[in-house]
């Protein structure tokens, strides 16, 4: 067969060689619970668990119910494939607002995004990760947020102006981008690492381009600076942000820019140049001591106002690209996202649904005879 496809995986293969780190994969990435999941296979949902567990292993009958169930491919139940190394905790962006079923499966899509891309990089060379590596001291002192953020762009060879494409960015260095699917709309954005890469997700649902370079330069913060911490901090959040705002735009040429007083017209041009939203100028104009507290105050409430999306529309929101990219070139070469999807033990409907969540979406103008 081409591109290394290999020939489907019997149940009793798979029964034979059953890895029970998959089925707790599959089983959150389709966000089904163990008792829902026990009633549809006709087992009871401590076996489950066993099997979840490695404490025992399903029959050949219950493993061809399993993969139904699961809409899997039996093969992706067998062992053969390396379960990924995830070092720390996922830093998720709205921890607070989503319950744990919903991380689980957006953590479930970054593993199966893993085995894609492990495929895809038996055929094909990838971006080296290059990330620079960068300390914290203690206790954290806004400057030294600062200061990082000034290394990170001289490491990636940023001059003193914007940064062109954020999501280009990370890609070229290394780091895994994609769009969340449709079902985690309520997840607004994480980062996490799976074997020796980091992968940072995005959710498409605001397209906004400003929120966007915002979101991706914030889970960036968090691969840099915050390797080994326990996520959920707000104080690590808060790092995050002010390490992407000081990333997009130095304080050093911003503080230059800003104008001394609430000036839209302005704070729009701004807006433009350095790709943040007027809500971030505003900020960091207060932050930077350039507006008072009550000048502060009166901008948000007349963004509030304005409601959301802000005005100033910047265009569409940056998208990665990596692998749709990869993809294309593997196609080339006879290598099809069938290849792929067998490769990866997936169905491929679910490999496809991973290629279009790193694949850029550009606009296509349609004309209609009348």
């Amino acid at each position: 067969m081409t591109g290394g496809q290999r020939p489907p995986v019997p149940a009793a293969a798979a029964a034979a060689a059953f890895e029970p780190h998959a089925l707790g994969l599959a089983r959150r990435w389709r966000r089904m619970r163990k008792n829902e999941l026990a009633r549809q296979i006709g087992v009871t949902a401590a076996a489950v668990s066993q099997y979840e567990l490695g404490q025992a292993r399903p029959s050949a009958a219950v493993l061809a119910r399993l993969a139904l169930a699961l809409s899997m491919p039996a093969e992706f139940f067998a062992s053969g494939f390396p379960t990924p190394t995830t070092p720390g905790h996922a830093h998720f962006r709205s921890l607070r607002a989503t319950s744990q079923a919903e991380r689980d499966q957006a953590e479930a899509f970054g593993e199966v995004a893993w085995r894609v891309v492990e495929v895809i990089g038996r055929h094909l060379r990838l971006p080296a990760l290059r990330l620079p590596h960068l300390d914290l001291p203690e206790p954290v002192r806004a400057e030294d947020i600062r200061a990082a953020a000034l290394a990170a762009r001289q490491a990636f060879g940023l001059d003193t102006g914007p940064v062109p494409h954020v999501v280009r960015l990370l890609e070229a260095y290394g780091v895994i981008v994609l769009d969340l699917p449709d079902v985690s709309e309520r997840v607004d954005a994480f980062s996490h690492w799976y074997g020796q890469r980091p992968f940072v997700f995005l959710n498409p649902a605001k397209n906004d381009k400003a929120r966007s370079r915002m979101d991706a330069a914030h889970e960036l913060g968090h691969l840099l600076l915050h390797h080994d911490a326990e996520p959920g901090s707000q104080i690590l959040e808060r790092e995050a942000t002010a390490f992407a705002s000081e990333l997009l735009a130095p304080s050093t040429m911003l503080a230059d820019e800003l104008p001394t007083r609430l000036d839209f017209d302005r704070l729009h041009e701004l807006k433009r140049r350095w790709g943040v939203s007027l809500k971030a100028l505003v900020y960091r104009g207060n932050d930077l001591g350039i507006y008072r507290d009550h000048t502060y105050r009166r901008g948000m409430t007349l963004l509030a106002q304005w409601g959301y999306p802000e005005p100033g529309d910047l265009g569409p929101r940056e998208q990665p690209a990596l692998l749709g990219n990869a993809t294309e070139l593997l196609h080339q070469q006879q290598v099809t996202t069938e290849n792929l999807a067998t490769a990866a033990g997936l169905p491929p409907a679910l490999a496809q649904t991973v290629i279009n969540a790193a694949t850029e979406r550009v606009p296509e103008l349609r004309l209609t005879l009348m």
